[in-house]
């Protein structure tokens, strides 16, 4: 294919993403022709044939009139959810969690299974996942399935889809993740970082970190409306930034850390104490205005952890009534990491 027909299908496909990404967000009440053409930019020409292209895909569907403005009423348009879905999978330390999710980020199915991610190996590891995805798509074609995101604890490749130096599993240190998925599969297939994939998992601030505190402790997050991986797509190592070196040695093998602090702290009080310290240092050096919280720790002792992570941020801001920060616990709960990696593979669609 020559270089200008690649950057004209290039176009077409950035535009349907558009116009798809303006019919997911009109919810339900759906978004008329009109509306399409006035927000994208698009001509009604343009917005007609994009339209028709994706009904016939089965993406979307006209759902009724709207409200008449003087003129005819207009035809709205809904996406269809169950058109295509997307499978996100978790790789935790000990436990294993996929799961399936509709056009709309709805989760419809979820499976979990114990693993030894450290004990057991890739390989067993990966064929367990391999069966529980198909159980979980057992009564979908796979022509509907768009792919499989895979959210995997640090550090990682992202690009590469290859992990580097897993802290405490040094069997997956230099695995090709996403070959591997993928070729057990027969899916496209993604990986990320698992505290990255949280931030993913819904739509939230332009500014913004989730917070992931299970075994370990990351940070996902998004600076002026994109997600930010860094220059070795390995950003968000948020537990391993040092407080005391003189501290508790480290699982990383420095001493001090946020995550080695936390984990040796003597109540549950003083852990949570810890984390807040942690994200007031985050806000103060981002500028964020969104803090999400998610993770095993967190799903145990919710009202604890936002509390703690709330009097921090208080105390340290010079400003707070300028600079108000909202601090919320994952609202997907234990599937937060499970959802964002799903959300790895509908965003490719979405754009």
């Amino acid at each position: 294919m020559s270089p200008v027909g690649a950057n004209l299908t290039s176009l077409r496909d950035h535009n349907a993403a558009a116009v798809l990404s303006l019919i997911r967000a009109a919810g339900a009440e759906g978004v008329s022709r009109v509306e399409l053409a006035r927000a994208s930019g698009l001509t009604a020409q343009a917005i007609s044939k994009i339209v028709h292209r994706l009904a016939q895909d089965g993406l979307l569907a006209e759902a009724g009139r709207g409200a008449s403005t003087g003129g005819k009423p207009r035809t709205m348009l809904t996406l269809v959810p169950e058109a295509r879905w997307a499978v996100g999978a978790q790789l935790g330390r000990d436990t294993l969690t996929v799961l399936r999710a509709d056009l709309a980020g709805g989760v419809a199915g979820s499976r979990r299974a114990p693993v030894d991610l450290a004990g057991w190996g890739p390989q067993r590891v990966l064929d367990l996942l391999a069966h529980e995805v198909t159980e979980l798509l057992a009564d979908l074609p796979r022509a509907r399935v768009l792919g499989i995101g895979v959210a995997s604890p640090g550090p990682l490749d992202q690009r590469a889809g290859q992990l580097h130096q897993v802290t405490g599993a040094p069997a997956w240190d230099g695995l090709r993740l996403r070959d591997e998925v993928a070729t057990r599969l027969g899916l496209p297939a993604l990986i990320e970082k698992d505290s990255t994939a949280g931030v993913l998992g819904a739509l939230g601030s332009p500014n913004r970190a989730f917070i992931h505190l299970d075994h370990g402790l990351g940070a996902g997050l998004v600076l002026g409306g994109a997600v930010q991986r860094g220059a070795r797509t390995n950003a968000g190592e948020f537990g391993h930034q040092t407080l005391d070196p003189a501290g508790p040695l480290c699982r990383c093998g420095n001493r001090g850390c946020v995550e080695a602090i936390w984990a040796a702290a003597p109540t549950r009080e003083a852990a949570a104490r810890v984390l807040g310290e942690g994200v007031a240092n985050l806000v103060m050096l981002l500028d964020l205005d969104e803090i999400v919280l998610g993770g095993r720790e967190i799903v145990a002792a919710p009202e604890l952890y936002l509390r703690a992570v709330r009097e921090a941020i208080a105390d340290r801001l010079p400003d707070p009534e300028w600079q108000p920060v909202g601090v919320s616990v994952a609202p997907s709960g234990p599937d937060a990491v499970a959802l964002g990696a799903a959300g790895l593979v509908l965003a490719r669609l979405f754009g």
